[in-house]
């Protein structure tokens, strides 16, 4: 079955090319396009596609606040998004994140690496581009205070379900964290699946927001 994907971004040339490179793919249809944020999330409302790919800065409405309508906390039916950023919008993406985004990409990032993105999404997993998770999340983790009393320490984790958090926070895929620890793959999704049933989380975006506000994971570690 094929993916269906609305790509939402101001600059036109951006978006043909995301166009042009999902529609090229043979399990990927591109369903819609918008310009602004208003129009993404109406479209996005009425066609409901399986990924919302979203730009950060757009007119008319940001691509935070639209992430937060599909995605947010609240909304009955979340939809999946993608956002897609710059280096020099780095303090936008973690409210993004914060709105319900899925995960995130550099709009440097290799039309494999997008093509990818959009599948990972789409199957229902985070994404969180390794290179730029220290870089972005922790740059911006001092905005939330560990002493925030509705936030809660980890300590209903087991030791090892607290070092599959860590390395959830340091981007790292299952893959990776499976050849760290030396453990099958299956055993590190039924890890991933613990630490965010205990947590109470959402997904492995919001398990590395998690770990930095709650101080087990630094920018200095």
């Amino acid at each position: 079955m094929s993916i269906t994907v609305l790509v939402a971004d101001d600059q036109a040339l951006i978006r043909a090319g995301f166009v042009t490179i999902l529609d090229a793919q043979d399990d990927m249809t591109v369903v819609g396009e918008a310009g602004d944020g208003r129009s993404a999330v109406d479209t996005a409302l009425r066609l409901r596609p399986d990924v919302v790919v979203m730009d950060v800065r757009m007119p008319v409405l940001d691509g935070i606040e639209a992430t937060r309508r599909l995605a947010g906390a609240g909304v009955q039916e979340p939809m999946k998004v993608l956002v897609v950023t710059t280096f020099n919008l780095d303090e936008y993406v973690y409210e993004a994140l914060r709105a319900g985004a899925a995960g995130f990409l550099l709009k440097d990032a290799s039309p494999h690496a997008f093509v990818a993105g959009v599948r990972t999404v789409a199957r229902g997993d985070s994404l969180i581009a390794p290179e730029v998770t220290r870089r972005l999340i922790g740059r911006y983790a001092a905005r939330l205070r560990p002493a925030d009393p509705a936030v809660t320490a980890g300590s209903a984790l087991t030791p090892r379900e607290l070092e599959v958090l860590r390395l959830i926070a340091a981007g790292h895929s299952n893959a990776e964290i499976a050849a760290q620890l030396v453990i099958g793959a299956e055993t590190v999704k039924t890890y991933v699946s613990r630490v965010l049933a205990k947590l109470g989380l959402r997904d492995r975006v919001q398990a590395v927001v998690y770990a930095y506000r709650t101080g087990l994971v630094s920018l200095n570690d």
